[in-house]
């Protein structure tokens, strides 16, 4: 497996599909969909599967994982913004699945959830997705089907990057997606991490265990860090790296901030643009989870001085938020450990109380419903700003996600910076706000899977 770097890209012509840089196709774009712009086009079939990856230490022992063309994380895809995508997913799994393309403002029906956007994809099945990428940035995609824990936990995780037609000075950019796993005494994948106290628990960078990069003295990197555990919220430190975080989900800060310490939930990013300051001869970290992630170990110098601080990125075009004439909606999250949710309703099936519900695997509901909901919780036309409260009445942690739109948390007179999944602390509520701009219907659910399987998911309509 390759990792993802600007130069390949570039070297490329600005549009690749990274699998050894090999069955690249360019063309021209679409003049029907993209009048008036220049666009790169690129074309790839991926096929995901059942395949081997080598995690023990000494390489000896083969553990079964599912990956996209076999490989965890796959390698991807690469483009430059204003790119047209198209992705043909071939299922050679036993079970349905889908391709979800996380963070992007996509067509609703290139979204890619199960039941809502799409059919699911049957084993042996095709589906081709087909859109634009308008937005610069740092994004990732999964499956999104009834079985979409088991499927990532399994491995079914890839990056999706796409470059500033204008870039930052660094000397590379570099992406770090991290996975946690927990295998059994064979090695071979015991379920989700955390669930199975006999488990080996560890965590890779692209799919490494010790993930190592050679690296000088001042240094300029750009580290894209992905969280694609299934329910893991990391703290990222570094040791010899000194920078700024200059986006976060996909979406550049108004003004880099230093990078000291970092929470990640599952499914966030952020993209920081370090210096390495170790030292010739030692190594720089990056650490999370009680673990070395990354290392970067130093020879030689690449600049007698450091470079100034970097400034921002080239901003996304994000449409306005009205806070003052926003529809408003509450969304209350109950539920916890199998049977402590008294009651909720469930699709089809009426007001289930606790056994029931815990029969059926739930534990979770948001304003009453465990599983998705027979009607949305917000309908808002196109272009209304909605402003959500989100009600956290439990003592556990979420990382609520909304698709096909990035949102601001309202913090009394501010906003926040844009994301596409916010941390939610036990026993505590936020509130964001977003512009309801991209017509369709979108999944609003905790990414932290488990809460997910259990029941923590709802909708957004968008009409106009």
């Amino acid at each position: 497996m390759c990792d993802p770097t600007r130069r390949a890209v570039l070297a490329g012509g600005g549009a690749a599909f990274v699998s050894g840089l090999s069955g690249c196709i360019y063309s021209g774009g679409d003049p029907e969909e993209v009048e008036g712009l220049q666009l790169e086009f690129a074309t790839k079939n991926v096929i995901s599967r059942r395949s081997r990856h080598r995690f023990k230490p000494d390489q000896s022992v083969p553990t079964e994982i599912w990956g996209y063309d076999g490989d965890v994380p796959g390698d991807g895809v690469q483009v430059t913004q204003g790119a047209r995508i198209r992705y043909k997913l071939i299922n050679k799994l036993d079970q349905p699945t889908t391709v979800h393309w996380h963070g992007i403002h996509n067509r609703n029906s290139m979204d890619g959830v199960a039941g809502l956007t799409q059919d699911p994809i049957p084993p042996g099945g095709f589906f081709r997705y087909d859109f634009l990428v308008r937005q610069a940035g740092t994004y990732w995609y999964h499956p999104h089907a009834k079985n979409t824990l088991g499927q990532l936990t399994r491995g079914m995780t890839a990056p999706l990057i796409i470059y500033e037609n204008e870039q930052p000075d660094t000397d590379d950019d570099l992406t770090l997606t991290i996975n946690d796993w927990a295998l059994d005494a064979d090695y071979q994948i015991a379920g989700l991490p955390g669930a199975n106290p006999t488990a080996h628990l560890f965590h890779t960078v692209n799919g490494r265990r010790g993930y190592a990069r050679a690296s000088r003295h001042n240094e300029r990197l750009r580290l894209r860090l992905i969280n694609s555990c299934p329910a893991k919220i990391l703290t990222i430190r570094s040791r010899g790296l000194d920078g700024y975080v200059v986006a976060l989900d996909g979406m550049p800060l108004l003004r880099p901030r230093k990078f000291a310490g970092l929470r990640l939930t599952p499914a966030q990013r952020a993209d920081v643009i370090v210096d390495v300051t170790a030292p010739d001869g030692g190594e720089a970290q990056l650490t999370g989870a009680g673990e070395v992630l990354a290392s970067f170990p130093v020879t030689g110098s690449a600049s007698a001085s450091r470079r100034p601080a970097p400034g921002p990125l080239p901003p996304n075009e994000v449409p306005d938020l009205d806070l003052a004439g926003a529809r408003r909606v509450t969304l209350r999250m109950l539920g916890g450990r199998p049977g402590q949710l008294a009651g909720a309703r469930v699709r089809g099936q009426g007001q289930l109380d606790r056994d029931a519900l815990r029969e059926r695997g739930l534990s979770w509901s948001i304003n009453g419903w465990a599983g998705m909901p027979e009607e949305p919780e917000v309908v808002a036309a196109k272009g209304e700003t909605v402003r959500m409260t989100i009600v956290n009445a439990n003592g556990a942690p979420h990382a609520m996600h909304l698709h096909g739109h990035h949102f601001r948390e309202v913090r009394g007179g501010s906003l926040g910076p844009w994301r596409d999944t916010i941390y939610t602390a036990p026993n505590s509520r936020v509130e964001i706000a977003f512009n309801a701009n991209n017509t369709g219907e979108w999944m609003f659910h905790c990414h932290m899977l488990p809460h997910l399987a259990q029941g923590m998911m709802s909708w957004v309509r968008v009409v106009g």
